[in-house]
């Protein structure tokens, strides 16, 4: 499978599954649950860890690998005492549902759902915390959740295969933000959200620094920007598995079909422009 085919499905598929934490009807969820709203973390983490299940602040800290560990401590726990990991599973399924027909006609999506399952379910996870989380929660009946979670699936398998190409370059945390604020991927007030101080982040530039990969305005050396750039190539790499067992005329027939609700959602407004995965700009 060509690598640039595997990134454009990422890029065709991020978007559906990051609405959630961004659409009006999430918050709404959240806030149901009674999970404060006033910023999006409660709820983030909530959402995103509640598949592995009531666990700790280490745990969580560890599969998200890019939040200061200290910032996850804020929130988990304690979001379990809001709600059980399986009513934040339910109403993160409702929230979907309402978003998704509020943007598209949810009708249309049933062929590029049962292919995107497809991928989903070829997907390797052993060594994968996240992506097989995902991968034991049960499929829902209609198409379009099907397609959220299919999406959901594949971006968290591909982010805990780029977790290993971050291991595997010697990039810790902060770090992989700081080297990818060098290379351009997003302004560095972007990755404030991971929740590092100010001198966190400095002694993260001075060592990336004393590698030869940032110079002293903090721009990324020529090191630094293939070092980057092999973290984003074994990234690929690592995410290709379900989209070879999918095959390349399935593969490329949904990103045909993906083009409508892609646009719904680029179109919706509710995505930021400047984001910490880069999309767009690497």
């Amino acid at each position: 499978m060509d690598t640039a085919r595997v990134r454009q499905m990422w890029h065709l598929l991020e978007p559906l599954h990051a609405l959630h934490y961004y659409a009006p009807e999430a918050f709404e969820e959240a806030a149901a649950l009674g999970y404060a709203t006033g910023e999006r973390w409660p709820a983030y983490f909530a959402w995103r860890a509640a598949p592995l299940g009531a666990v700790g602040a280490e745990r969580v800290a560890s599969a998200f690998y890019s939040f200061d560990p200290a910032a996850v401590a804020r929130y988990v726990p304690g979001a379990w005492d809001v709600a059980a990991p399986g009513d934040v599973l339910a109403a993160r399924l409702r929230a979907v549902d309402r978003t998704y027909r509020g943007l598209f006609d949810v009708a249309e999506v049933e062929e590029a759902a049962g292919l995107a399952r497809r991928a989903a379910e070829a997907a390797d996870t052993a060594g994968r915390p996240l992506a097989a989380a995902h991968a034991e929660l049960p499929w829902a009946d209609e198409p379009h959740l099907v397609l959220w979670q299919a999406a959901t699936l594949l971006r968290e398998h591909r982010g805990d295969g780029h977790v290993a190409a971050l291991l595997g370059a010697g990039l810790d945390p902060v770090e992989a933000l700081v080297s990818f604020a060098a290379v351009g991927a997003a302004p560095e007030a972007v990755f404030a959200s991971r929740g590092w101080s100010a001198g966190e982040w400095a002694a993260a530039r001075e060592r990336l620094a004393g590698r030869g990969l940032v110079d002293a305005d903090g721009g990324a050396t020529p090191a630094g920007r293939e070092l980057r750039a092999g973290v984003e190539r074994r990234t690929d790499e690592l995410a290709a598995r379900p989209w070879a067992v999918l095959g390349d005329e399935a593969t490329a027939r949904l990103a045909d079909l993906l083009g409508g609700p892609w646009l719904a959602a680029i179109g919706s407004g509710l995505l930021p422009a400047d984001n910490t995965l880069g999309i767009g700009k690497v």
